[in-house]
């Protein structure tokens, strides 16, 4: 079968870093890390383990910057090369393991495995058990019971699976996700395994469109509902790609009445944004003075000083950087008020030019948030993935709105410069499309 992989040798990456400063396509022409080949299906590693056909399959701003090669070599110990890419995935069950057969008879076995209790105690009874045929998506995840680790490590045994200090052992190769494992697969082919606790079944009444958007909505749910903003608060987004976008759509579907206020790069951004329950969107283009005009929308007051940008006064309540980049942390930095919160949601890597002062003089607290785990909704422990598919379920979340492009496999090349100049394709979110 055909599969977009990551080489993942030095001699690409030295030769992608050289030459992608001169022409960007160097990051995914033929002598770079990402290849289109002929692969084998991977096999199952245990009985425990089901195989997925893809229907869709997501490009993440994780792979944007896989593929530009902006991620630290400190994450390369977990992964295992050459792996194939995706971990945003929707498909259907087309063979299952003796053992995963028997425990996904069962409805909420799976995320009851996963969280390692009975399935009184975690998840939703969506009703619905899975077997051949069925429509699941996958919680990337390959944390303790994924890997057949018993008992898990402290952070699974909390549900803190992106936590997991097992990335690297256990029953398949090192990878924190399907994805970057080369055990597993990933979603830019036409098929891949997971262990059955990482399967959920999607409701009848849930798209595949936005099924498969659920993976990049968690990684905001996550960070919002760890720093849920109060109704009287002021709350700044800084990023309308689908992390930010999905940031205001998670405070509103959960009933967050806080007030939103969201920097954005492009229009078409703002107009979602606004269309997602954003009270006040600034732009950040070349032409405006977005710190005057974020310091009126926030009600602040900005200072000059003797050299450098404008200090700010005052600030929002939560400061949600769903970027990543050095403007953006030094932005949302400035723009948290006196013992406000600063989530960093964004991949940052080796951020230049930072100022850190308003840490100390405002007493700002920083928070990280990586991917999804386990969060309380409505009285009970539940997969962050769970809370999204309840979400829309019941008809609280649309995702699917925020899916602009689809493209054909073979058409790798095209999609990757569509999610790379999203100022002429408008791209909000990208998938691969299977028969």
């Amino acid at each position: 079968m055909k599969a977009i992989q990551f080489e993942g040798t030095v001699p690409r990456y030295v030769y992608s870093t050289v030459a992608g400063s001169i022409i960007r396509n160097a990051y995914y022409d033929r002598f770079s890390n990402i290849v289109m080949r002929d692969v084998r299906p991977p096999e199952l590693p245990t009985p425990e383990w089901v195989r997925v056909k893809t229907k869709y399959a997501g490009f993440c701003g994780s792979d944007k910057n896989l593929i530009l090669l902006h991620d630290s070599p400190s994450t390369s110990p977990y992964a295992s090369f050459p792996f194939t890419i995706g971990h945003e995935n929707c498909g259907y069950v087309v063979e299952m393991g003796a053992v995963a057969a028997e425990r996904l008879a069962h409805p909420g076995a799976a995320g009851a495995a996963h969280a390692g209790t009975a399935a009184s105690d975690i998840g939703i009874d969506t009703g619905i058990g899975i077997g051949i045929g069925a429509r699941v998506l996958v919680d990337p995840l390959l944390s303790c019971v994924p890997r057949g680790i018993s008992p898990v490590c402290p952070s699974c045994a909390r549900g803190d699976y992106s936590l997991c200090t097992n990335f690297t052992e256990g029953s398949v190769s090192p990878g924190m996700s399907i994805g970057t494992c080369r055990d597993t697969g990933g979603g830019w082919s036409s098929e891949f395994v997971a262990h059955y606790s990482q399967l959920i079944a999607v409701p009848e009444n849930v798209s595949s469109e936005d099924a498969v958007l659920v993976d990049a909505f968690c990684s905001s749910l996550h960070p919002v509902m760890r720093n849920f903003p109060a109704d009287d608060s002021t709350v700044l987004i800084i990023g309308c790609g689908v992390i930010g976008l999905s940031a205001v759509a998670a405070i509103r579907a959960l009933g967050g009445k806080a007030r939103i206020v969201v920097l954005a790069k492009h229009e078409f951004q703002g107009e979602a944004a606004t269309r997602l329950g954003a009270d006040a969107v600034v732009y950040m283009g070349n032409s405006t003075d977005y710190y005057a005009e974020l310091a009126d929308v926030l009600k602040t007051k900005l200072l000059k000083p003797m050299l450098g940008k404008r200090v700010v006064v005052g600030g929002a309540h939560t400061v949600f950087d769903c970027v990543g980049s050095s403007t953006s942390i030094d932005d949302a930095l400035r723009f948290t008020m006196p013992h406000g919160t600063m989530v960093l949601v964004g991949l940052a890597a080796f951020p230049k030019g930072v100022d850190w002062t308003p840490i100390w003089l405002k007493e700002v607290q920083v928070r990280g948030s990586f991917w999804c785990s386990t969060e309380q909704f409505e009285g009970r422990a539940m997969r962050t993935y769970e809370i999204a598919v309840e979400l829309l379920r019941t008809g609280r979340l649309s995702l699917s709105p925020l899916l602009t492009h689809k493209f054909r496999l073979e058409d790798y090349r095209q999609a990757i410069a569509a999610n790379l100049n999203i100022d002429s394709s408008r791209l909000i979110k990208s998938v691969f499309e299977f028969d």
